[in-house]
């Protein structure tokens, strides 16, 4: 061959199983075609081993392949799709490498790990630096190729809905399927229950730090400590933090999502694979993530103080913020308080009145205002928006076009083109899905305000006052005169807010529409 003779290429095709169809015959041709147009080298045959094992035969001994190691003399270079291909043991490594050497012959496989694989036997390298490389690579393809069996395996699983195993999302626990193999997650009672708590206190305005201190305090146990006691094992005893809660109300684990790398796992159609049944409705989830956004801003919501009984019912007059309970006189006396500086904020005049004066009487208020009136529950019909989907899998199309060059290999850019179409089609359909509004329905529970008041523990009756519009205004003192012994009334308003009796609200309208 002189120096500016059209390089010869023989293409190598190597199959153990004739219904293996993802190392088919065709695709390695077609990766060692394109590896001789790349290199401009002029195809001169194909040496094809269909049903034969590279374990059990070397490549010297295929009847093909055999047949043209033996005529060297007839191509330069020798193309393979994969390593494994080729060879599947170190001997047959050295061997090969060593024909190579000696017949200064080129070898590329075509596809691995680390890309195309180009081994010039000609320019000087030994047999023992070949091999060395030969190695690394390889030992990255494996690697790549454990990866692909494994993520495959787990693939398949969650098409059949089965769990893969591991750590279970917090909120759910492994059971095994009915009737059929493997097992299926399903919403874990104590944990749901935390979680609505969560989700609760954080709506409520309480910042994640604050709710891990609850959490903690009740002993309720984290997602380590709750997957430990699923094992069997003995639970380390972690202590919540802010992080944890915040990681934990925010995933998308809770809309039933299988979550792979932070991203929804999707079929082949875009659809969001599910691990097990939602645990929140998609309204509340956004709606915590919201709160959460809004308490981490500077004008963020005030912590909550699940002990005070009128948190969120006693304002300052002067700030009209919420007024906290805290000791103060070095603990002797409860007071509520107009915290403003931490919350950032400044107020002209803060407002402080002892806590029991203040519980008394408004407690006295409240029940002497609505206490004999119909207590109604308002129970909420969640709508559907498909536009916080709608944006996940816009930013997941938009993070997957960016990534299109570094697929090199046709498998690669096959597999790249096939998560593009799905979440293409997701988002085709998302966006031709009409949002369903979110409504209301008011039912009568038949007790009263008094009645449910009597029955209910502190938080249970803050909510009813909350629920119920109640607001308590607190005027700083005027000054400091003697020593008070009771409580100015003078300094304090309350007000129901726009709630009225529903039966008189009836009667009213009764009136209004009857003649005069």
């Amino acid at each position: 061959m002189t120096a500016y003779a059209q390089i010869r290429a023989l293409i190598a095709v190597r199959l153990s199983d004739m219904t293996d169809v993802t190392t088919s015959p065709l695709r390695q041709r077609e990766a060692g075609e394109g590896q001789a147009a790349r290199i401009g080298a002029r195809i001169v045959g194909y040496a094809t081993d269909l049903d034969v094992s590279a374990t059990k035969t070397t490549p010297f001994e295929r009847p093909e392949l055999g047949t043209w190691l033996r005529r060297p003399d007839e191509y330069d270079v020798i193309i393979w799709w994969r390593l494994d291909r080729a060879v599947r043991s170190l001997a047959d490594m050295e061997d090969l490498a060593r024909w190579a050497k000696d017949h200064r012959k080129r070898i590329i496989f075509a596809e691995g790990a680390g890309g195309t694989l180009d081994l010039d036997m000609s320019s000087g390298l030994g047999v023992s630096d070949i091999v060395v490389r030969l190695l690394a690579w390889a030992a990255q393809m494996e690697a790549q190729a454990i990866a692909e069996r494994v993520s495959g395996a787990r693939a398949t699983l969650r098409a059949q809905g089965r769990w893969a195993g591991g750590i279970p999302p917090y909120g759910y626990r492994p059971v095994k399927r009915d009737g059929a193999p493997g097992l299926t997650l399903v919403p874990d009672p104590s944990a749901v229950a935390a979680l609505d708590q969560m989700m609760t206190d954080i709506l409520d305005g309480a910042q994640p730090h604050t709710v891990a201190m609850g959490l903690n305090e009740a002993g309720v146990r984290t997602p380590r400590d709750h997957d430990d006691i699923r094992r069997g094992k003995e639970p380390r005893g972690r202590a919540w933090v802010g992080t944890t809660v915040k990681s934990v109300v925010t995933s998308l684990t809770l809309l039933g999502y299988h979550v792979h790398q932070g991203k929804p796992v999707r079929d082949v159609k875009g659809r969001p694979v599910l691990a097990g049944p939602p645990i929140v409705e998609r309204d509340r989830y956004e709606r915590v993530k919201t709160a959460l956004e809004e308490l981490a801003a500077p004008e963020r919501r005030e912590r909550k103080d699940t002990n005070a009984l009128l948190l969120g019912v006693a304002h300052c007059a002067t700030c009209e913020g919420r007024m906290y309970m805290y000791s103060a006189n070095s603990g002797k006396t409860i007071v509520y308080g107009c915290r403003a500086l931490a919350r950032g904020r400044k107020c002209e005049a803060k407002a402080s009145i002892r806590a029991d004066w203040l519980e008394e009487w408004t407690i006295a208020q409240f029940l002497e205002r609505i206490g004999s009136w119909p207590v109604t529950r308002v129970i909420r019909h969640s709508g559907y928006d498909p536009g916080p989907e709608l944006a996940e899998v816009t930013s997941e199309l938009r993070a997957h076009m960016g990534e299109r060059a570094r697929f090199k290999s046709a498998a690669g850019r096959q597999m790249w083109q096939e998560t593009a179409d799905a979440l293409e089609a997701r988002a085709a359909e998302l966006e031709s899905t009409p949002r369903v509004e979110a409504h209301e329905e008011i039912i009568r529970t038949g007790k009263t305000y008094a009645e449910l008041w009597e029955a209910a523990d502190t938080a249970g009756r803050r909510r009813l006052m909350v629920d119920a519009g109640a607001r308590v205004d607190v005027r700083p003192a005027a000054g400091r005169g003697g020593r008070v012994t009771k409580l100015d009334v003078s300094r304090v308003a309350f007000d129901i807010g726009a709630h009225t009796d529903p039966e008189a609200e009836a009667l009213a309208a009764v009136e209004r529409e009857e003649p005069e």
